[in-house]
């Protein structure tokens, strides 16, 4: 079976990025249209149709917890402006201004861009939205390596389902349409290993096109590359407008002692440099800091096993902890692997809140058993999942 390449693996990335992009811009349209910030403006004797004023919708994102200041927000809807989502409506400004300047969702008004790639898109969130309507779907919650899946479904069952629906006319239509939705990361294959074929081959709609997104989610381009890049889990700890010369978190072990711990949380893409005009430089780029290491050295006094935590009478104690992520993170680290413990809690961060401490062991993840996975691949888990996040620990008997 055809396995998939480090160029394909990072295409199908990047189509998904942009796919996400797409799905939060028209969650804001429809948003700001229900709130009556889209509208007919007048300005300079002319009447601009289905418009909104930059620096009003600034003001809406800091309302609606959307964004955390007006830099951050200025920075979101440049994202929606590099990727062609909303555009100066004289298309006298390439950047984003927080002014009193018109703009509008190229959704409005007829310009925005069908590529092809943007067509892929479209049928794959059609076949979504026809599965999950179906009372008998084949979009099930599947296990396999004793790791449950959500919205999965088999490869030669899902030909099947698209020939009987008329979607495909033949088997082969059905295997090129489904290796055009995996090349463009809306579907995948649960491991990410193999490409699609017309097998029992298990597979699963990567976008959930129903969450809704957290506009801030955007900043996070390059989170795919950091995962596989960093020792550590970068999603987690971080600051917004660090104070200058204080920029650590503390991690309090078991015993006490306090280990300083220099991070960013995820999202944490504030002006660290002090300059914002560097996010408005031609053509424009998204400035991060770089990812920095988060106690390098384990928290743990000693390595422990999966065998050793699972044994009767271990003491050892499962805690089930909510989290609701806050405007930018859960704030807590993750490192390790099978299996994987807390390296780091943000005391003021939700997870700290939530009752979660450096040296707990990752049980599970929104229903998902992950003690025999590697920190990588439950920071993906937890990234693409919802914002309030269930997690079961386990912690030592004191």
């Amino acid at each position: 079976m055809e396995s998939l390449s480090s160029s394909l693996k990072k295409k199908a990335t990047e189509h998904h990025y942009r796919a996400e992009v797409m799905i939060a811009g028209e969650q804001l349209r429809l948003r700001l249209h229900d709130g009556k910030l889209i509208k007919d403006r007048r300005y300079h004797l002319r009447t601009y149709p289905n418009c909104f004023v930059a620096k009003e919708l600034t003001d809406w994102l800091i309302d609606h917890k959307e964004a955390p200041d007006r830099e951050t927000g200025i920075r979101l809807m440049q994202k929606l402006m590099d990727h062609y989502i909303i555009h100066h409506v004289c298309d006298e400004h390439s950047d984003y201004k927080d002014a009193k300047l018109l703009y509008r969702f190229r959704k409005d008004d007829g310009t925005f861009p069908l590529s092809k790639d943007v067509k892929v898109f479209m049928r794959g969130q059609s076949l979504y939205e026809k599965l999950v309507s179906v009372e008998e779907s084949i979009l099930k919650v599947r296990e396999e390596n004793s790791v449950k899946y959500q919205r999965t479904f088999l490869g030669s069952e899902m030909i099947d389902w698209l020939i009987q629906e008329g979607e495909v006319e033949n088997r082969q239509e059905a295997v090129e349409l489904g290796r055009a939705l995996l090349e463009h990361g809306i579907i995948q294959h649960v491991s990410n290993r193999h490409h699609f074929f017309d097998s029992d081959t298990l597979y699963q709609f990567w976008i959930n096109f129903r969450r809704r997104r957290r506009l801030t989610e955007l900043l996070n381009e390059n989170s795919s590359r950091a995962l596989s890049e960093s020792p550590d889990s970068p999603f987690c700890l971080r600051k917004l407008n660090p104070d200058p010369g204080n920029t650590s978190f503390l991690s309090v072990q078991t015993n006490k002692e306090i280990k300083v711990v220099s991070a960013v949380r995820r999202s944490s893409i504030t002006s660290l440099s002090g300059n914002s005009n560097a996010y408005f430089s031609a053509p424009p780029t998204l400035v991060f800091p770089p990812v920095a290491e988060c106690n390098p050295k384990s928290v743990l006094k000693r390595p422990v096993t999966n065998e050793e935590l699972l044994s009767p009478g271990a003491p050892y104690v499962k805690k089930t902890l909510t989290i609701v992520g806050d405007a930018v993170g859960w704030g807590f680290v993750v490192r390790g692997g099978r299996p994987c413990h807390i390296q780091a809690v943000d005391p003021g961060g939700p997870a700290a809140a939530a009752g979660m401490k450096v040296c707990q062991f990752v049980f599970s993840v929104n229903g998902v058993y992950v003690l025999h996975l590697d920190y990588q691949t439950i920071s993906s888990l937890i990234m693409t999942g919802p914002r309030t996040l269930v997690m079961e620990v386990m912690e030592a008997i004191e």
